[in-house]
């Protein structure tokens, strides 16, 4: 059926829509960067007005721009948050209200996957959140009576016509409009928002003009979402070193996002570029040489040289990076003879098509966007858009040449906990509150298991800040599980790697114990034996007891001291003077949770020594050139303390 109505106007588009459908619209929208804000708020605007509709949303992880607290995290982030977004970016107005618990009675919202952290408080968010695997989600959809689906799309004029790329979404759209269609329901009724800066990937992304019932291309077209580029630390770097050793050349590759994932990107490009100086920091952080031991079984201490083939839920930065790094190379092909030739070596150099990255969402900076559109431009089969169930599981017609296409894969995902017997804490809390959300984490984890070759490797920090100083992110056992203890297998911490796999559960908590920091390791390993989980004559050994972040750091100084693990490894969206501040604003933040903390800051405030490099730059950065009131003047000495304190 042909494209029936184009508009330009969204609050038009809007009423058509609701015109159309009637008082009750059920809407599904993308994950991430597909979803059309500007036309979610326009439907979301004339609902509220309408107490007569009602709105029902399907959709997950819904991005808005950070809100800061009134005071020094204002000062240093609006400023930011406006060059970074832009003036114009939009945030979708439901979330907004969501998260304030303000939505009207007549509008439901459910995600099956949050932004981390946003909804903790939204007593709505909470009950309205659907648990879902990510490869469940289409098929969960097709029951709902969903009768209109909108999605941000890229758009090609063609010799033959117009054509849609659904390019940053294909993931739940084309399985889900299948199961509809299937189950006997009416086809949604489907619109198009065009967005000029949206790269265009053919392939699986791509469909033809009257897949979409009505396109909308705004004359204005807020900026795309961008993630800001994150800091990774020292214990980070070293969680990413111990992780880089266990990939195999030749092999497949899955990671997500934040920077545990950025720490392993750059420390596989440190194997393939430095590869003296990342083997001898490994060894300064290997003390016991288990990562050693375990590169030489499951990954390798070598560069790269065949490369890697990367199938991720996620397209992100890091697969940029590793693709200019020459890492990113291995192809595939959507052809089980051909495929098995390419095993074989018989593959010839002219062979056509082959993808080195199958994914099915991206979502990342400005410059993967341009990359992305500079790849499509000068090799079309290199990236492949492609539904989830493709990506993120080995069943179905593909199971015999997905399971090829992905041999010797790791699968990197990180949690948040992680219990001594291998249960893994990634989406919530023992409350019941959700932090975020399954989404494909148990897919990868499950299909690790089911290849010859695969291994699930889960990246968490052993410690974080919590209220009341630092609290171990290893525990004996936790109230909400992610990752159910029968499919433990890798973990990594900046401390080492343990493997679980086919393990006891006494083998496993000794593992896990081997890479808990060391201010927690007596007392789990006293909190195993008293529930009869470790013989009471376990003693823990003198080398797990350096296992501090002071050790760190000292093992990874020569790494620091070359440039090869740099705070922003991939560049940063913060100019100089606020890569100054971020040190004094984050230890002023951590210390003001505990009263050591605050005596700590307050003996800084009282004798905050002698002035730094670039301390006047940074207080003219948070404003405080001239501080008029009170409270300006106490917030401008404790910055001068912290920049100080951080300095020293």
């Amino acid at each position: 059926m042909p494209l029936q109505q184009r508009f330009t106007d969204t609050a038009a588009c809007a009423q058509v829509i609701a015109d159309r459908l009637g008082p009750d619209l059920r809407v599904a929208a993308p994950l991430g960067l597909g979803k059309p804000h500007g036309l979610l708020n326009a439907i979301y605007a004339l609902i509220k007005a309408q107490p007569a509709r009602s709105l029902t949303l399907y959709t997950a992880l819904s991005l808005t721009r950070p809100r800061p607290k009134p005071g020094m995290e204002a000062r240093f982030l609006e400023p930011f948050l406006a060059r970074h977004f832009g003036e114009d970016c939009v945030d979708p107005e439901y979330a907004l209200d969501q998260a304030r618990d303000a939505l009207p009675p007549n509008v439901a919202v459910h995600e099956f996957y949050m932004q981390s952290g946003a909804m903790l408080h939204s007593g709505s968010a909470q009950r309205s959140y659907i648990s879902q695997n990510y490869t469940h989600v289409a098929r969960d959809l097709a029951v709902q009576d969903i009768n209109l689906l909108v999605q941000l799309v890229a758009r090609r004029e063609t010799p033959d016509g117009v054509r849609y790329s659904l390019s940053c979404n294909p993931d739940l759209t084309l399985d889900f409009l299948e199961r509809a269609v299937a189950s006997g329901k009416p086809r949604p009724l489907c619109v198009a928002v065009v967005h000029p800066d949206l790269p265009y990937l053919s392939g699986h992304a791509e469909v033809p003009q009257d897949y979409f019932d009505i396109e909308l291309a705004p004359r204005h077209a807020a900026p795309l979402f961008a993630l800001p580029r994150q800091p990774v630390s020292a214990a980070e770097y070293a969680l990413g070193l111990h992780a880089s050793a266990l990939v195999r050349d030749g092999g497949c590759l899955q990671i997500g996002i934040g920077a545990l994932s950025d720490a392993l990107v750059q420390s596989l490009l440190l194997r393939q570029r430095h590869n003296l100086a990342w083997r001898a920091a490994l060894e300064a952080l290997d003390t016991g040489y288990v990562s050693h031991t375990l590169a030489l079984q499951l990954g390798g201490m070598e560069p790269l040289r065949q490369g890697l083939y990367g199938a991720s839920e996620m397209v992100m930065d890091g697969f940029m990076h590793l693709q200019r790094g020459g890492i990113l190379k291995r192809r595939s092909w959507d052809n089980l003879a051909l495929e098995r030739a390419a095993v074989a070596g018989r593959l010839p150099g002219d062979a056509p098509g082959g993808h080195y990255l199958r994914g099915a969402f991206f979502l990342g900076s400005r410059e993967l966007y341009r990359w992305l559109d500079e790849t499509e431009a000068a090799d079309p089969d290199a990236i492949d858009m492609c539904r989830v169930s493709n990506v993120n599981q080995l069943y179905g017609d593909h199971q015999v040449l997905a399971a090829l296409q992905r041999r010797g894969a790791r699968f990197f995902n990180t949690c948040m906990m992680a219990t001594l017997t291998g249960a893994a804490v990634s989406d919530g809390l023992e409350d019941g509150h959700v932090v975020s959300g399954v989404g494909g984490q148990y897919n990868f984890v499950a299909m690790a298991h089911e290849l010859a070759d695969g291994r699930s490797i889960l990246l968490l920090r052993a410690t974080r800040d919590g209220p009341h100083g630092v609290e171990t992110n290893i525990r004996f056992n936790y109230g909400n599980t992610t990752i159910p203890r029968h499919l433990r297998d890798l973990f990594v911490t900046e401390y080492g790697v343990a493997d679980l796999r086919g393990k006891t559960d006494e083998e496993c908590i000794e593992a896990m114990l081997s890479v808990c920091d060391a201010r927690f390791v007596e007392a789990l390993a006293a909190e195993a034996k008293a529930h009869g989980k470790l013989r009471a004559d376990f003693a823990i050994p003198d080398a797990w007891r350096r296992h501090l972040p002071e050790v760190l750091a000292e093992a990874l100084a020569p790494l620091k001291a070359r440039g090869l693990a740099p705070t922003f490894p991939f560049g940063s969206d913060f100019t100089e003077v606020e890569q100054r501040l971020l040190p004094a604003l984050g230890w002023l933040q951590r210390g003001s949770r505990t009263w050591r903390g605050r005596l700590a800051i307050a003996r800084a405030w009282l004798r905050p020594g002698a002035a730094v490099d670039g301390e006047v730059e940074a207080l003219a950065r948070m404003g405080f050139e001239r501080a008029a009131t009170l409270s300006d003047r106490v917030q401008r000495r404790l910055l001068q303390a912290a920049l100080r304190h951080t300095v020293r």
